[in-house]
């Protein structure tokens, strides 16, 4: 049976859910991974009698289901120091209240807390998301970083999501954190160190989007077959590498995201370098069956053409494993 093929709202939350449910439904969509932000869901209300009940209704009407919610920004705000300008961009008011650092950093977790609840209402079992950083600021490594500096770092990240992963627990809902940079875990053997961190308690796992990972030359498939058990939830968005010309770096230099002089950018699902057919194929071989979800992030193409666009290369490509069938049939050559 395939997976069910859904577009992450996150990019879309300046427009009504309704109106980005509309456009989803007409493109093909089975669903929505919707987003914590904008009008889409709000985690605060999440006891509010009949507000879950209404965004099914919403989704319903337009033929659409929802597998995932996802939270990024304020999951980013949990660890993250410094706290700062960036944050109040991407803050709800609620959450950034006076900006007093620690403040924020609290009441994003209480907002984390809220969401898994929400999801629970949703009947939704995974929440997908960031961390956030105290040691991000450390990745260049210079001046020099001690040891106990970074160690400390993990130590935060446990402390402050240990409480927040009680409460998935509590209601039965799971945290797929993912990897990326500015992110506790952002590479392979900092996704190890994350685990540990927290005793590979099942409520954490991951969602697995392969873009950042090419631009640090990672293999994204090998990290499917690597943490084969902690593969929550799957996010497609393509990236294309620019590097190699002596002048292009892979840190981006501090050009907008648009740029053609950056050493990768996002773009449009299918027209970039990622190893698509040899990651479904390692999807297949874990058993992952759950949705797979476009994050539609292409600044060089409107996304009314790209969305529909991305729907159709996902949906030839991300092909049934083979049915038992097809294993009798072939183990009795």
């Amino acid at each position: 049976m395939a997976r069910p093929i859904t577009l992450f709202t996150g990019q879309w939350a300046d427009l009504p859910l309704e109106e980005v449910a509309r456009l989803a439904a007409g493109w093909g969509y089975d669903g929505l991974e919707l987003a914590c932000w904008g009008d889409h869901l709000d985690p605060w209300r999440w006891d509010e009698p009949g507000y879950a009940e209404a965004k099914l209704e919403l989704l319903e009407r337009y033929g659409l289901k929802v597998w995932a919610i996802s939270n990024h920004l304020k999951g980013q705000a949990v660890c993250d120091d410094p706290i700062d300008h960036r944050h109040r961009d991407i803050l709800s008011d609620r959450v950034w209240g006076d900006g007093d650092p620690e403040g924020v950093r609290r009441r994003a977790a209480e907002e984390m807390k809220n969401t898994a609840r929400l999801a629970a209402k949703l009947g939704v079992k995974t929440v997908v998301g960031f961390t956030g950083s105290s040691i991000w600021k450390y990745v260049a490594m210079f001046p020099p970083v001690s040891q106990e500096a970074v160690d400390a770092g993990y130590q935060d990240f446990a402390d402050r999501w240990n409480p927040i992963l009680d409460v998935f627990d509590e209601v039965g809902v799971r945290f797929a954190h993912e990897v990326h940079p500015s992110e506790i875990a952002y590479d392979y053997w900092t996704t190890v160190r994350t685990l540990e961190a927290i005793g590979h308690r099942p409520a954490f796992g991951l969602n697995w989007d392969p873009s950042h990972f090419m631009w640090q030359q990672l293999d994204p498939v090998d990290f499917i077959l690597e943490f084969t058990d902690l593969i929550y939830h799957v996010d497609c968005k393509d990236v294309k590498l620019n590097v190699g010309n002596g002048r292009n770096g892979r840190l981006g230099s501090h050009l907008a995201w648009a740029d053609l002089r950056r050493g990768w950018d996002f773009v449009s699902t299918g027209r970039g370098d990622v190893p698509w057919e040899e990651s479904f194929r390692a999807l297949n071989a874990i058993g992952y069956d759950g949705p797979i979800s476009v994050e539609w992030e292409d600044a060089g193409m409107d996304r009314l053409l790209g969305a529909p666009e991305a729907l159709e290369f996902v949906r030839r490509n991300a092909f049934a494993a083979p049915t038992a069938a097809f294993d009798a049939a072939f183990s009795a050559r």
